[in-house]
């Protein structure tokens, strides 16, 4: 019998106040991330690196269809908070004019603050960070996408907590 005899069904029924909440001594904070796909992606990094998310308003919704995909599961166990919540030293990654990521001290506490897509993190924003970072970028690429960004950016984490 082929797949699509069979009509979709709803396997599991989620309410939202049932998600993980919480903090962890690291989190990806999102500043008007309004791409789903970009906001799962960044829960499923977050998760594989034992991280929260903390996302803005103006944040697409973590539970829509796109991001839930893009999770792949992740949002059930990643606690998502509000932007301001969590605490810990404020990194903020930027495309340009930033310490180079390898340089910025990444222990203890840190909050990786990520901004949008196409505009990035505000002066408001930046003014209440402790420290700016860059990730080096090789050949003509102008940027990372901001999934991309914060993955690399946990990845370092990592690797200066266990170096």
């Amino acid at each position: 019998m082929s797949a699509l005899a069979h009509p979709p069904r709803v396997i599991a029924v989620y309410r939202r106040e049932d998600l993980p909440r919480g903090t962890r001594p690291v989190t990806l904070a999102l500043w008007h991330v309004a791409d789903p796909g970009n906001v799962g992606t960044l829960i499923r990094a977050a998760d594989a690196f034992g991280a929260g998310v903390a996302l803005s308003a103006g944040c697409a919704d973590p539970t829509g269809p796109k991001a839930l995909r893009a999770s792949m599961g992740s949002i059930f166990r990643v606690p998502v908070e509000e932007f301001d919540e969590p605490a810990g030293r404020r990194v903020a990654l930027v495309s340009h004019g930033g310490e180079q990521l390898a340089d910025v001290d990444l222990s203890g506490e840190v909050v990786l603050v990520l901004g949008a897509e196409r505009d990035g993190l505000p002066e408001e924003v930046l003014a209440r960070c402790d420290a700016s970072a860059t990730i080096p970028i090789a050949g003509g690429a102008e940027s990372l996408n901001v999934a991309m960004a914060g993955t690399v950016a946990l990845y370092e984490l990592a690797r200066q907590n266990t170096a």
